[in-house]
């Protein structure tokens, strides 16, 4: 095995997020591109021991069988990335299509059994480049939640239905995060509003697992900035009486999420970090609209409604308008790397301070973006002193 060099298994791997991430690795890799939006390029991050971007190897699950490298020429023909980048990195981009694998299903088989098989093309990846480890990033589709069932309840119970065959109990997230964490034992992420391990039958399997895990639903636009905004207003006295948002977006995000059944996780974890921050008194009006011309850019406007002193009204409003994927790539990026850490220092488990990335972190309460910032840092630094106290051991 090769210490140096980690997989990158991404589940959706031709999907918006998951080519843009592999363009922008094969582009910094390459000395073709800076690494701007990336949290781990930061001076903070100096002296932490980190993969080098041309140390991660690139393969996943898709459902689609679309060349990679056509993707990206599509998401270039829209104006997210820059024809000449892609052309630079095609080469790397055919090599990382194929390790890409359709999503193993089996005719009315048992989903433990489809479970394995996943975890089979993970652990086959792993075995054929040679690699330490694997990191499984989820940047599917968004999932509608499924409907809750006296199985995911009781682990017994789950398991047994599991085996049976022909009966679809998870949704395709749960069995790819399975797949990862107890039959290829992979540092995991969800970058995703699906539902994943948050099946309360799973909680104990994930804490078990012995591998890192985040998540979950990537914080990249109108959330980042609201967990910005929020505790201003709060360490201020200023007492925040509505906050409406209204998200445009087309592409294939656009096109899932007018579905009323996947959008509802979308609008729980966007607004949960709201009201922990500000209460559960604060109205918090949100919707998200496909609109196709829009493509991938997507735009998201608030209305901030507050109180002030003597009664008088204080109005924020506020636009942002970006190609989703490309503020998620490197998010994503910047998770491999830190999982790739924390597994190298023997850490298990949700790891809390990971949940800078996301609107609904797991192991944290904190929504707060500058004091999750701070934590960051400072788990980063303390990692990387444990890292090297258990590789010397």
């Amino acid at each position: 095995m090769n210490e140096g060099r980690t997989g990158v298994w991404f589940v959706g791997a031709r999907g918006s997020v998951a080519t843009t991430a592999t363009v922008g690795l094969a582009a910094l890799a390459e000395g073709i591109a800076r690494p701007v939006g990336l949290v781990t390029a930061g001076s903070a991050f100096d002296g932490v021991p980190l993969p080098d971007f041309d140390d991660f190897v690139v393969g996943g699950h898709d459902v689609d069988e679309t060349p990679l490298v056509e993707r990206a020429r599509r998401l270039a023909t829209g104006g997210m990335i820059p024809a000449a980048t892609v052309e630079a990195v095609a080469h790397r981009l055919d090599a990382a299509d194929a390790e890409i694998r359709l999503v193993p299903r089996t005719a009315r088989g048992s989903q433990r059994r489809e479970i394995g098989l996943r975890a089979d093309d993970i652990r086959s990846f792993r075995e054929r480049h040679g690699l330490r480890r694997v990191v499984v990033i989820d940047v599917a589709s968004t999932e509608p939640l499924p409907a809750d069932r006296p199985e995911f309840h009781d682990h017994d119970a789950l398991v047994a239905a599991l085996a049976q065959d022909g009966v679809e109990l998870l949704p395709s997230s749960t069995l790819s995060a399975l797949a990862a964490v107890t039959g290829a034992g992979a540092p995991y992420a969800c970058f995703t509003p699906s539902i994943s391990l948050g099946i309360p039958a799973l909680h104990a399997v994930a804490a078990d697992a012995g591998v890192p895990i985040a998540g979950q639903d990537g914080k990249t636009g109108e959330t980042l900035l609201r967990t910005v905004l929020a505790p201003m207003f709060s360490s201020r006295g200023m007492r925040v009486l509505s906050w409406a948002g209204a998200n445009l977006l087309g592409g294939g995000d656009g096109a899932t999420l007018a579905d009323p059944a996947a959008v509802e996780s979308k609008l729980a974890s966007k607004n949960r970090g709201l009201h922990d921050l500000l209460g559960h008194d604060v109205v918090t009006p949100l919707h998200i609209d496909n609109v196709p011309d829009l493509g991938d850019v997507k735009t998201a406007w608030d209305h901030v409604h507050a109180e002030g002193f003597l009664d008088t009204r204080i109005t924020l409003q506020t636009t942002w308008t970006a190609y989703d994927s490309t503020l998620a790539a490197p998010l994503v990026i910047d998770l491999a790397r830190l999982l790739t850490l924390a597994d190298q220092a023997g850490l298990s488990g949700p790891i809390a301070e990971l949940g800078y990335f996301f609107k609904d972190p797991w192991g944290s309460e904190e929504h707060a973006f500058a004091r999750q910032a701070d934590e960051l840092v400072s788990w980063a630094l303390r990692t990387a002193v444990r890292r090297t106290t258990a590789q010397v051991a």
